[in-house]
């Protein structure tokens, strides 16, 4: 089963209980659900994580663990799910939300259509371009994310919980074949 495969990469609970540095967040960390691999605790992880990958920056991975804690899911899948987006898969996504955003709003700025395409970068100046061109695209942007990361988190959520219980139907079904 993947849950016996993916557990011998995470630490064990009482492993980062006696940490130092989880020492200093308390209790805090130390509900088990933020740290066991079981049906509800890794799907609602996979939707924290999808959720929080569309806040801009390095502050996805700290809102996946904040969310985690809140909602005490699986916070390792919080965190790593939060990696979807990268250089290469941002700008799509955010083009995407504001299309969606486009859509819902009924309007562009009063704008013509805004050109989606990202002007020239370089690596010295690529983060004042991209916040320049993130600002420039407006309330269908604002609008279009938080509701593109509310999809990407419940699709996440039940694909996660269907998957899950079509892999323990299948193992159900292979241990009463090498049973009989």
């Amino acid at each position: 089963m993947p849950k016996k495969y993916f557990r011998k990469f995470l630490p064990s609970h009482e492993t980062f209980k006696q940490s130092r540095w989880a020492r200093w967040f308390g209790g805090w960390l130390h509900h088990p659900n933020l740290w066991h691999l079981n049906r509800h605790s890794v799907s609602g992880g996979v939707a924290v994580g999808l959720f929080t990958g569309l806040i801009p920056g390095p502050l996805q991975i700290i809102g996946a663990a904040l969310l985690a804690v809140l909602f005490r899911v699986n916070l390792p899948v919080a965190a790593v799910t939060t990696l979807y987006t990268n250089p290469l898969t941002i700008v799509p996504l955010y083009a995407l939300a504001y299309q969606l955003g486009v859509f819902v709003t009924g309007h562009n700025n009063g704008q013509s259509p805004v050109n989606l395409s990202l002007p020239e970068m370089t690596w010295i100046n690529w983060p004042t371009v991209m916040l320049d061109w993130v600002v420039s695209l407006g309330k269908p942007l604002a609008a279009g994310l938080p509701l593109l990361a509310l999809i990407f988190a419940i699709v996440g959520y039940f694909s996660v919980r269907m998957l899950w219980y079509a892999i323990v139907v299948w193992e159900w079904r292979k241990r009463a074949s090498r049973r009989r």
